[in-house]
């Protein structure tokens, strides 16, 4: 049958009464409707819209364990691929699941939203492209339907009134005293084949119509008592054809998929009522009878198999009581670092795939299951944010105090008195890294000021301190020139005299002053002619070392290279440390030996010798230190 027949039909409240038709019977039957009646309902509703019929072959997935995604993409794939009205169900359950995940994910957005924004004035927004893609989907379906409807209400009328005149063409038969038998029976099959194509009339009014053409007909029939060899010839052909229903109902019984029989047989309950015609009375109760009682037991197998499923969906609520519960204990625990939260978030995650996936629950608990699950979600992020509402606080006085060291930075980027900007810029940095995090939304711009402001300073001071003026290039052309004579230097093998030689090339070397910053390599050739000279001259270990870490200091001091300084101080009090903790290690150790051994000891004598050594080198990086805080 074509897709045809509605518009104009609307009751008081708005709503399309072919569409409160349609939508009545579900799998789920009302225990005091009788089965038949569930049969002749179901049966008036797919006579109305042949299209109906193909539901049953559409799978009804477990839409409350699909994800918000996955939902979209089923309802899209079934509005371009299905008839609109066989995917009735299917739209309604996939819209209520997409629904319900939807308002419990845009709950959480705003509770977040609420527990990061106090001021006053700013309202919850929040932007779910795929909301908009599953509305657009949704309306798509709504207009299908709406055009579905306006072409079925013409069609059900047109219908319904063509068979109304069919049925009074056959009182007319019926009352027309016609003598010649054969005629009426021609002209009585005539209206019987008419009657079948006729198609589909409103659901409201399929019984009430089907009966009185039933009615009429055995009137027809009744009336025939001239031609009682043709009559009983016809009821005896409906006998057979319904014996038939009969044992096809009876095979049913066996069929190990319920549904697929149960469907089968609303199918036979159609044939019979709609394309066989009446028995004689003597058979008419008996044979309805026996059909009838194969339809209860099929009805007794189809509850059956309900109360196995109406199981599961007990088992599934123990479930989802379960994981209820250790969410709400999640929401409970004591947390007290972020690490520790997003570590609960993934629980909390895994849980809430876990209930949507847990299946259904008994229909009459569906919204208090649902109600519970939503709150303990609520209570858990109620708890979540109360903690990330303190760390918002503690980041807002992490902000204050980045901004107060980006106006440091900008007053002091255009410094050129780098001598005493350069510690201070410096102590900013350190400073920075000390502060803990900043607001997301300020996070990149706070960091772009303060790094730009640094960068504009430390560029212009490398930028200064390369640059090679007249007097530092000079100073490296002396002294480039000055190692050219150091290398025919010779010792002459008397100490005192080539000691002097050598302090006087250190003191000839300091007269020619600073050289350019990126030339100071050239110090370095000249502290490795130093260190072969102090080689061969006949000096003690301490006084070289002394003269050597002199000359250190002083390249070091005429460089302006505070920093340098400050590393070198650092590193000579670790290793005074490190002698001085040998020291006593070797001191406990000798005490140790020296109670538990009696005479004289090689060892002890070595350990002894060592601890002297240290001593020595202890004097010496002393005497470092002292030199470097004269300075």
């Amino acid at each position: 049958m074509s897709e045809a027949q509605h518009d104009n039909l609307q009751n008081a409240d708005g709503q399309d009464p072919i569409e409160q038709q349609i939508e009545q019977q579900d799998d789920v039957t009302i225990i005091s409707q009788s089965v038949l009646e569930e049969i002749d309902n179901s049966n008036a509703e797919e006579n109305e819209d042949d299209s109906i019929k193909e539901k049953h072959e559409i799978p009804m997935l477990d839409y409350d364990a699909l994800s918000m995604e996955e939902l979209t993409d089923e309802l899209e794939k079934l509005v371009e691929n299905e008839k609109v009205m066989a995917i009735k169900d299917h739209a309604e359950g996939i819209r209520k699941a997409f629904s319900d995940k939807y308002h419990h994910f845009i709950d959480e957005k705003r509770e977040e939203f609420n527990a990061q924004n106090n001021e006053e004035g700013v309202d919850f927004e929040y932007h779910f492209p795929l909301k908009n893609k599953f509305d657009k989907i949704f309306n798509d379906y709504k207009a299908n339907k709406a055009k579905h409807f306006k072409q079925l209400q013409n069609n059900l009328e047109h219908n319904f009134a063509v068979r109304e005149a069919l049925i009074e063409e056959l009182k007319q038969l019926i009352d027309s005293g016609d003598s010649n038998i054969g005629d009426m029976f021609k002209k009585a099959n005539d209206i019987r084949e008419r009657w079948k194509n006729a198609g589909a009339i409103p659901r409201d009014k399929y019984n009430i119509l089907w009966n009185n053409y039933h009615f009429h007909t055995e009137r027809f029939y009744d009336v025939m008592h001239l031609d009682k060899e043709a009559r009983d010839l016809d009821l005896k052909n409906n006998l057979e054809q319904k014996q038939h229903i009969i044992a096809k109902a009876k095979e049913l019984l066996n069929e190990e998929d319920v549904m697929k029989a149960f469907r089968e047989l609303q199918l036979l309950h159609r044939v019979w009522k709609e394309e066989i015609g009446p028995v004689d009375r003597e058979h008419r109760e008996a044979i309805w009878n026996e059909f009838s009682e194969i339809t209860k037991q099929m009805h007794d197998k189809r509850e059956a198999l309900y109360a196995v499923a109406r199981g599961k969906e007990t088992e599934n609520l123990a479930v989802k009581n379960e994981i209820i519960a250790q969410i709400e204990a999640l929401g409970t625990e004591k947390i007290d670092s972020h690490s520790g939260w997003q570590a609960q978030i993934k629980k909390l995650e895994a849980l809430r795939e876990a209930f949507f996936k847990a299946g259904k629950v008994p229909a009459e608990v569906t919204e208090d299951t649902w109600a519970k699950f939503k709150n303990a979600v609520r209570a858990f992020n109620v708890h979540k944010n109360v903690f990330y509402k303190d760390i918002k606080h503690e980041q807002h006085e992490n902000l204050t105090k980045k901004l107060a060291l980006v106006e440091q930075a900008k007053s002091l980027q255009e410094s050129t008195d780098f001598n005493t900007a350069t510690p201070i810029m410096k102590k900013i940095q350190d400073d920075w890294k000390k502060i803990g995090h900043v607001p997301r939304k300020y996070s990149d711009s706070i960091w772009k000021d303060f790094k730009d402001a640094c960068n504009a300073y430390f560029d212009r001071m490398h930028e200064a301190r390369n640059a090679e003026s007249s007097e530092e290039v000079e100073a490296f052309e002396k002294k480039k020139a000055f190692l050219e004579e150091l290398k025919d230097f010779t010792l002459s093998g008397e100490h005192k005299a080539d000691l002097d030689a050598i302090k006087a090339h250190i003191a000839t070397w300091k007269t020619f002053g600073k050289v350019p910053f990126n030339r100071r390599h050239i110090e370095g050739k000249f502290n490795k002619i130093l260190d072969a000279l102090f080689e061969k001259l006949s000096m003690s270990k301490k006084d070289t070392e002394m003269m050597r870490f002199s000359n250190r200091l002083e390249q070091l001091s005429e460089g302006d290279d505070k920093r340098a300084l400050e590393q070198e101080q650092f590193f000579i009090r670790k290793k005074i440390d490190e002698i001085q903790s040998e020291i006593f290690q070797l001191e406990n150790n000798i005490q140790f030996i020296s109670s538990s051994s009696k005479g004289e000891n090689p060892f002890i004598k070595e350990v002894q010798k060592s601890i002297e050594r240290h001593k020595d080198d202890l004097k010496l990086w002393k005497e470092k230190l002292q030199q470097i805080k004269n300075m």
